[in-house]
């Protein structure tokens, strides 16, 4: 085997990743390569439930992994690379937003989170900044990225789990590799654990998952709820100082739509946020029942045609400023990932303004 791509640079690093931007020889093609550390339990692990999904995947707003490659201590992840900016990053870019464009980007997240959950894969790190464009252009698509700490639901069949998919490209290094053949009955047997532990980013956190119950789907379609208030208003629905406040905010379901530009905002996209931040999971808002709700059904057409961006990129600084002077330490405030393999993950958390960025990942699974 030829490794047939050229490092360009590096994109980011994690606790047992790092992320490049390649270019293909034949093609010139550009992607962006995963490598993954598999030495020891904890990286075996976290490679076997990111590879066990991404194998499986195929739709547009979910991000595509092209090929693998595998060592017995490392697996490379050769993935579509996504140009075209995080979300929030081109909202504020854009200079003018409406309910309407929020309708155009929501509508592709929860068509890429309706095929993902009919999968029974479980994303559980849903935000802002693992949904990128693929490309810069007005018609681009909205990916879903990121599965490093997806799970499946314990509710999907074992043996749709275990189903090859053979898209995708597995090659071997000439190395004795122990994932030449993932192994699956040890994915089924941790996916219990893995739907019982808690992770993700704290902000994003459905109350199923902090009261320490094996979490669904469902905890999906709550960070789509926090996703949808921030985008709609460049300001968090749980902000606390703390994880122990933010966690009780949480739990109560404890927000508002005080303040700008809340007044300006239609009943029907306060309704899509109330039907996906309701505290009991099994009355929460679907992914199906998402698209079929008529805001995005009627992508705002009713809704107020008001230029939102100046109240979001208002927030949005607020929000930059208090975490600048709060000098947060690691792991201790909100905004860091929690990992049920690493522990806690400094500037994993949401960015602009909502964390400190300088480990988030650009591209990433």
């Amino acid at each position: 085997m030829s490794f047939e791509y050229d490092i360009k640079a590096l994109i980011g690093c994690g606790s047992f990743s790092r992320v490049v931007r390649a270019e293909h020889r034949g093609s010139c093609q550009p992607f962006a390569i995963k490598l993954l550390e598999v030495k020891g339990r904890e990286g075996h692990e976290a490679c076997l439930a990111e590879l066990s999904v991404l194998r499986r995947v195929n739709h547009s707003n979910v991000i595509r992994l092209a090929e693998v490659f595998e060592c017995p201590h490392r697996v490379y992840l050769v993935l579509e690379l996504a140009t075209g900016g995080e979300l929030l990053e081109r909202m504020v870019a854009r200079g003018t937003f409406r309910e309407r464009d929020a309708t155009k980007a929501l509508k592709m997240v929860a068509s890429g989170l309706c095929y993902l959950h009919a999968l029974g894969v479980i994303h559980r790190d849903l935000k802002p900044e693992n949904l990128l464009y693929y490309h810069p252009g007005q018609d681009s698509r909205l990916i879903i990225t990121d599965f490093g700490l997806a799970c499946w639901d314990n509710k999907t069949p074992a043996s749709f789990q275990s189903k090859e998919d053979t898209s995708v490209s597995t090659q071997d290094t000439n190395c004795d590799s122990s994932f030449s053949t993932i192994d699956f009955e040890q994915s089924r047997q941790t996916k219990d654990w893995a739907v019982r532990t808690l992770c993700g980013t704290p902000e994003y956190l459905a109350p199923e998952m902090l009261a320490r119950r094996p979490c669904r789907c469902p905890v999906d379609m709550w960070a789509l709820g926090v996703i949808t208030y921030i985008v709609l208003s460049g300001s968090l629905p749980f902000d606390q100082s703390s994880r122990p406040r933010l966690f009780r905010a949480i739990l109560r379901g404890s927000y508002s739509f005080h303040g700008d530009p809340w007044k300006s905002v239609s009943t029907l996209a306060k309704s899509f946020i109330d039907r996906l931040l309701t505290l009991d999971p099994e009355h929460r808002m679907t992914a199906e029942e998402a698209l079929g709700h008529p805001w995005l059904v009627s992508m705002a057409a009713c809704s107020s045609n008001k230029n939102l961006h100046r109240s979001i990129s208002r927030n949005l600084q607020r929000r930059a400023s208090r975490v600048s002077s709060r000098c947060p330490s690691s792991g201790s405030t909100p905004g860091s990932r929690i990992s049920p393999r690493s522990g806690s993950q400094p500037g994993s958390g949401p960015r602009l303004g909502f964390s400190d960025r300088s480990q988030c990942l650009k591209m990433a699974t």
